[in-house]
């Protein structure tokens, strides 16, 4: 099919005209002197090659071939219109999809209240929310398969990145409910080097498997791992089911399964940040907020 090249300005002039079938009030509406407007709407006329107004006396009135085109002429402005508007909308960040990664257990303490507060703000744009751990939240950014990130202890330094903490929350010693630690009301780091260890694979966190087993070694010993898991939920169960001891964020602890106990770890001064990250230089509205949205880093 041939594509009409008909300039908007005399599709517009032509739906006005049929609108008050008079060139003075047309060409009033439009801002525009009566010449102007009759060569718009015989230029128009010459492309579709025929007439499209009867001139009469004191006014005009649309051919059949007018009536014909006039409805096609309206969804053209109107789906014209329809189409800016949404456009306008994907650049002021109003509309649009973001996607977003985030770490299992952040579900538990920083991710609900971001998604509510972005999306009070900003109702009209899709959220496609994905859980990774953080090493596959790292390569998707850099790989633009997601948009933003949401993960526990973020590297120092990663090229192309950026980071903000949204959360810093002490350590938590994880243990069997019938354990003999599980009587105090909190353990010192040392009394667990002798205990198989439930952590999860540092491929899939290298951060904070390093910051975990870092702490361990501070204590004076090398955690002996005796399982591993990649959700702190599996790690829980695990635990409960007495196959080790482990080390969490604070936020776990709202994990509750029967068998297993939370206790604090002293010293406390240990504490683990979760942040935000994206990509240096991204430009996009939606990343911005988002950023926008995340309350200020706090304490668990």
């Amino acid at each position: 099919m041939e594509r009409p090249e008909l300039p908007l300005p005399q599709l517009h002039a032509f739906t006005v005209l049929a609108e008050e079938l008079h060139f003075g009030r047309a060409a009033a509406r439009l801002g525009i002197a009566q010449p102007p407007l009759s060569q718009q709407i015989r230029r128009l006329e010459e492309k579709v090659g025929h007439p499209l107004f009867r001139r009469e006396p004191g006014g005009v009135t649309l051919t059949p071939v007018g009536r014909e085109l006039l409805p096609a002429a309206g969804r053209a402005l109107a789906d014209l219109a329809d189409g800016l508007a949404a456009a306008r909308a994907v650049g002021e960040g109003e509309a649009g999809r973001l996607r977003i990664g985030f770490s299992a257990s952040l579900a538990l303490t920083v991710l609900p209240g971001l998604l509510t507060a972005f999306r009070e703000r900003h109702p009209g744009v899709r959220l496609d929310v994905r859980e990774m751990t953080g090493a596959p939240q790292l390569a998707a950014l850099h790989d633009r398969g997601i948009d933003v990130g949401l993960l526990r202890e973020p590297p120092e330094d990663e090229p192309g990145l950026r980071f903000r903490t949204v959360l810093s929350e002490p350590f938590v010693a994880v243990l069997p409910a019938g354990h003999p630690l599980a009587a105090h009301r909190a353990v010192r780091l040392e009394w667990l080097a002798a205990e198989p260890f439930v952590l999860l694979p540092r491929e899939e966190g290298p951060q904070l498997y390093d910051r975990l087993t870092g702490l361990c070694a501070g204590a004076g010993f090398t955690p002996r791992i005796g399982q591993q898991a990649v959700e702190w939920q599996t790690v829980c169960a695990l635990v409960g089911a007495g196959l080790g001891v482990s080390l969490a964020p604070a936020g776990i602890r709202r994990i509750r399964l029967r068998g297993v106990a939370f206790r604090r770890i002293e010293p406390g001064t240990a504490r683990t940040r979760s942040a935000l990250a994206w990509r240096a230089g991204d430009r996009s509205p939606l990343v911005a907020h988002l950023l926008a949205a995340a309350a200020p880093a706090g304490g668990a």
